[in-house]
């Protein structure tokens, strides 16, 4: 992350080597005991913070290799190395964003590779991820430096396949765990209504089922005014096919078929997905092109390089986001009841009290008293008291004056994690790199202001209204394989 710090260097080569070392080394360490300074932050939390900040600056950096300031510096450094051209146009910052992201996913597939089987921090290569910050980022910047030594064919080749396949690999991957994200917040709440009748937790359902379904209309609303005029097909069609669905998977989501095969089918799942595909359609009406007059929003924005850059940090920082909480959420696909992974949030639970009102030092004591009975009875050997208190992950110190969250279990797949942040590399380099306009003259280059970048959303939305209604009908169609 210190290497950040070094970016106004690249004037100086001969410096900015030795500095971006020492940058680097700081800036990490800097970021490592901050992040154990944080008493309120769990040592898996900020694991997850820093790689989403290694995404995010990865992602700006490359954002910037499609700017003429950055062209010029590599060809610059390289001493004219990089001065290719394709089709007569200079295009090295199409192969820049391929090999800056293929770096990150090359470290975060080989992260992947050495943490595999890791279930909890007392394994010695859980160390390899939540510590080591200073190390990492130097491989990172390594990988980074290394495929600037590797042929501009291997990229062009791999952008157009490779790292397509994969694009798409994480934005479905993406799909199917906000579809299990709705059935598991509604089926959550549900549980909570029916063991604890609690008014709240009612509540709190209905009011987010109707609070998205109004949030969802009123986005269709605003869509047809705005951006469905006269000329725009491609937008009246897209809107129109959005609310037909969002009205069907209502109406699916509580027939008295699906109902009896799955009870705790609803609204409150079809609203989560209505505004989140209802969303996609928004995101991608208002982000295409106005060559056909479609888009007043690109012509209403008074500075147009400030509304660029601002609109490509929201763009990263939601990428970096929504990478964080699939890759986190990532075990739910195919985790067996026998695992050693933490429940997510467990913890939270018992403090606010929402599973369990007994303290949990209380719990502790009891346990630590139970134990002692055992050993002085010679149930238990003496070295059990030691290993009770290793276990005793909620308060075990990591080390770095922390605390370690994840003693008794890792509370996400380790490698399932950095294989989805691959995609995600993966993602950004083709939301970057498609239809590149060389005639553009402006000083940074929009991010998703294409064709091919709305249609993603749009055909994203659909794809996602077709795996939840495959999920509720799923039941019905094969009901020997859902029947538990």
């Amino acid at each position: 992350m210190g290497a950040l710090l070094s970016i106004p260097l690249l004037v100086m080569p001969s410096m900015g080597t030795l500095v971006t070392f020492g940058a680097s080394c700081c800036g990490a360490a800097t970021c490592s005991a901050v992040c154990s300074a944080c008493g309120v932050f769990k040592s898996s939390m900020a694991t997850r913070i820093a790689y989403a900040v290694i995404l995010l600056l990865n992602s700006i950096i490359s954002w910037l290799m499609l700017t003429p300031w950055a062209m010029k510096k590599l060809e610059h450094l390289t001493l004219d190395y990089m001065a290719i051209t394709c089709q007569g146009k200079q295009c090295y910052g199409y192969v820049a964003v391929q090999r800056v992201n293929f770096a990150l996913g090359l470290f975060h597939f080989c992260l992947a590779f050495l943490l595999l089987g890791v279930k909890s921090s007392k394994d010695g290569r859980a160390a390899l991820q939540n510590g080591y910050w200073g190390p990492k980022v130097l491989v990172w910047l390594a990988f980074v430096v290394l495929t600037f030594f590797i042929p501009e064919t291997f990229f062009q080749v791999w952008g157009q396949y490779f790292a397509l396949l994969g694009a798409m690999a994480f934005v479905l991957l993406g799909l199917i765990l906000l579809v299990d994200l709705a059935h598991t917040w509604a089926e959550y709440c549900l549980d909570k209504i029916e063991n604890y009748d609690s008014p709240g937790w009612r509540t709190l359902l209905i009011g987010s089922t109707l609070g998205m379904y109004t949030a969802s209309f009123a986005m269709i609303i605003i869509m047809y005014i705005f951006f469905a005029r006269s000329g725009c097909s491609m937008n009246q069609s897209a809107i129109t096919i959005d609310l037909l669905v969002l009205l069907l998977i209502s109406a699916i989501s509580v027939h008295p078929t699906v109902q009896e095969y799955n009870p705790q089918a609803g609204l409150a799942q079809s609203a989560m997905v209505a505004i989140y595909c209802t969303y996609l359609t928004m995101s991608a009406v208002s982000m295409e092109p106005d060559d056909r007059h479609c888009n007043p929003l690109i012509r209403a924005r008074g500075t147009r390089t400030a509304s660029i850059v601002i609109g490509a940090i929201v763009t990263m920082l939601t990428i970096a986001y929504t990478t964080t909480r699939a890759a986190t959420q990532g075990i739910a696909l195919g985790s067996s009841p026998g695992n050693a992974y933490s429940k997510l949030g467990s913890e939270e639970e018992l403090e606010h009290g929402l599973v369990d009102q007994q303290p949990a030092s209380s719990r502790r004591e009891m346990r630590a008293e139970a134990l002692r009975a055992a050993v002085e009875a010679g149930s238990l050997p003496a070295n059990a008291l030691d290993d009770d208190s290793d276990s005793d992950y909620g308060d075990a110190d990591d080390g770095r004056g922390g605390k370690d969250d994840e003693r008794g279990g890792t509370q996400y797949n380790y490698s399932l994690f950095h294989v989805i942040f691959a995609l995600a590399t993966c993602w950004v380099a083709t939301l970057l790199t498609q239809n590149i306009d060389y005639d553009s003259n402006v000083d940074f280059a929009p991010v998703g202001r294409t064709y091919w970048a709305s249609w993603v959303k749009i055909v994203s939305a659909w794809v996602c209204y077709a795996i939840y209604t495959w999920s509720l009908v799923a039941p019905v169609v094969m009901p020997g394989r859902f029947g538990n």
